[in-house]
């Protein structure tokens, strides 16, 4: 790239115009590359704006812009400085601890993702009409100057796509796999088509567990758009507050968050609501992207058997069926998953690690838990509900 580029870091989205964000790859449903509702300004702007990821809550916004001498934006990275490892779903507090012990400082670090989301999406985000190649290897560089200027213990790119790895890689990152459960889409004509292509034994399994999931009188809403009220949203955050207090401690996210992207994305949320005698009694927010549908977390003031898969998995297969996407992407970990036609997909991650000795002894650990992910990826597939043809046609 010949022509004189900047990188400057900008603390805020509110400092980001949304136009100029959206001329990203990724960011917008115009974008040069698919949609991804995780990169949008409206996503992103709503979790600083509603004291989500904040430098009080351990997440100070250190976006990377990448300008050319016009000041037109070439690319970006969505980044911040934390204190913590929390709300990030690869796990690198052995290596904090580690690092701790031996007298070296791990915090902050510079992580560079989506907070509190682990779906794949761009990182290194060109803009329209840049080249692609060349702006991420700017990009890669400039995000491990930064670290070194900074004097940060490391610099993390999470939920990576893989086009993106090498790159990465060949700027001196470290590479790190791990998995999770998506469910594809080989053009079913609907859920039954879908059951067609699991052993008879599976697809008698989760006929009976979708049927029992009803059982107690319950019937399913999909809302989106305008259906989106405060009154929906609130009754959402009351399960989100519930089931997340239990599950995590603190729930990450504001009840103001909610209505910012009621405001901002309503037509690329999905909430499955479950009903029973006229009270919404559980539910699971999904985000809609270009060719996914993307479930994020849910919550429940009633435990009801078997509906938590009913409104997180079977009815999430449904939309994306009905909307003719690609893939259901199911949030982090959970081979519970598998059993309902969800299958073992490689996530990958990056990591700058500034200290030498701890970048060699990270190195080592990452090349073995590789191989053990990759083992337990190929026996995880062999033991996929499908009958075999369909499952190699699957995996395929």
């Amino acid at each position: 790239m010949k022509e004189e580029l900047t990188i400057r870091i900008e603390r805020s989205f509110e400092e980001i115009p949304a136009d100029r964000w959206a001329t990203l790859g990724g960011a917008a449903r115009n974008g040069a590359t698919a949609y991804n509702p995780f990169n949008s300004h409206a996503y992103l702007s709503s979790l600083e704006e509603s004291g989500s990821a904040i430098a009080e809550t351990g997440w100070m916004g250190h976006h990377l812009l990448l300008e050319n001498a016009a000041g037109h934006l070439v690319g970006a990275i969505p980044g911040y400085l934390k204190s913590h490892s929390q709300g990030e779903y690869v796990f690198d507090r052995g290596w904090a601890d580690a690092f701790e012990r031996a007298g070296g400082r791990y915090y902050p670090k510079l992580q560079c993702t989506i907070p509190f989301t682990p779906a794949t999406g761009p990182r290194l985000m060109v803009a329209k009409g840049f080249d692609i190649d060349a702006t991420r290897e700017v990009l890669a560089g400039g995000l491990r100057q930064v670290a070194q200027a900074m004097q940060v213990s490391s610099a993390h790119v999470t939920f990576v796509p893989e086009d993106e790895i090498g790159t990465l890689e060949a700027d001196g990152y470290l590479h790190r796999v791990d998995q999770q459960f998506h469910f594809i889409n080989q053009d079913f004509a609907d859920h039954n088509a879908f059951l067609e292509t699991l052993a008879s034994r599976k697809r008698k399994a989760l006929k009976k567990e979708r049927r029992a999931a009803l059982e107690n009188g319950i019937t399913i809403d999909w809302l989106t758009g305008a259906d989106l009220t405060e009154d929906i949203w609130d009754q959402f955050f009351a399960f989100y507050m519930d089931t997340g207090s239990r599950k995590w401690g603190r729930p990450y996210l504001t009840r103001k968050f909610y209505s910012l992207i009621g405001e901002r994305m309503a037509d690329d949320i999905l909430l499955v609501m479950a009903r029973r005698n006229g009270k919404y009694v559980a539910g699971a927010i999904n985000f809609i992207g270009a060719d996914a549908l993307y479930g994020r977390h849910w919550g429940c003031i009633e435990d009801h058997p078997f509906l938590h898969f009913e409104v997180c998995y079977h009815q999430a297969i449904d939309f994306a069926l009905s909307k003719g996407l690609s893939r259901v992407e199911a949030g982090a970990q959970g081979e519970h998953k598998l059993a309902r036609g969800y299958l073992p997909v490689t996530t990958h991650s990056a990591h700058y690690i500034t200290h030498p000795g701890l970048r060699r002894a990270i190195g080592d650990y990452l090349q073995r838990e590789r191989e053990e992910v990759e083992q337990i990826g190929d026996y995880l597939s062999e033991h996929s509900p499908f009958r075999k043809g369909e499952r190699q046609q699957t995996e395929d």
